[in-house]
């Protein structure tokens, strides 16, 4: 397992969390009770395998599911990569003066995951805590290559120039945002600590996630 430059020490500069900073105004149109049951419809409605439903973790799902799942897959999916994409984020690991930015799926490239495959007892309800807690915007199906054979997967991604995208700024713009930035889920710097860390214990280097820590590392270590 690689050296993180990205410590416990240094996250613990950023206060472990803050009062929740009030609901982001943008959004709350999206987050309503009727919305997410219309994006529960859907994605039950277009699933592609009525034999098993999987949902692809590439970020925090990975080390907090939230909901109980049946079985766990490594998987890799073709035409998504992880980025830093989704935000301003002002309430969960960001607030109004230090927005923090979100781990999501940007077209292109690759992305090595997990996939977890739902009880389908009771299936609408832990699909329903999940749309709760991603981000409002509907998640798509894709493709996804696991030891045992290909699988359709449940994927929360964020789409150029869809609502919370955010991809004009170089990694380095990026750090200097989300290093100091923290809500009331907790610090952006601890966000990708404990990204870091589960994908290097899988065995998975990703350079975006890799590069991502020791730049909010350089930035932490100049906090006195």
């Amino acid at each position: 397992m690689r050296t993180l430059c990205l410590t416990r020490a240094l996250v613990d500069k950023i206060p472990g969390s803050i009062p929740d900073p009030g609901p982001v105004a943008e959004i709350a149109e999206y987050q309503t009770d009727e919305v997410q049951a219309e994006t529960l419809h859907a994605v039950l409605q277009t699933r592609p395998d009525h034999d098993a439903f999987w949902i692809f973790a590439f970020g925090s799902l990975m080390w907090n599911p939230i909901t109980t799942f049946e079985e766990q897959r490594r998987a890799h999916v073709k035409g998504w990569h992880r980025a830093f994409c989704l935000g301003p984020d002002t309430r969960y690991r960001g607030n109004p003066s230090c927005p923090g930015l979100m781990l999501s799926l940007d077209h292109g490239g690759a992305c090595e995951g997990v996939a977890f495959r739902l009880d389908e007892t009771g299936l609408p309800e832990h699909l329903k805590d999940l749309i709760t807690r991603e981000p409002p915007i509907p998640p798509v199906w894709v493709e996804a290559e696991t030891a045992e054979g290909p699988i359709y997967a449940l994927a929360f991604v964020c789409i150029p120039d869809g609502m919370g995208y955010v991809g004009d700024l170089s990694p380095e713009e990026t750090a200097r945002q989300i290093a100091p930035a923290v809500g009331m889920f907790g610090s952006m710097a601890d966000y990708v600590l404990n990204t870091a860390t589960h994908l290097e214990e899988m065995g998975i280097h990703d350079k975006t996630v890799w590069r991502m820590q020791s730049l909010v590392a350089a930035e932490l270590e100049k906090l006195p």
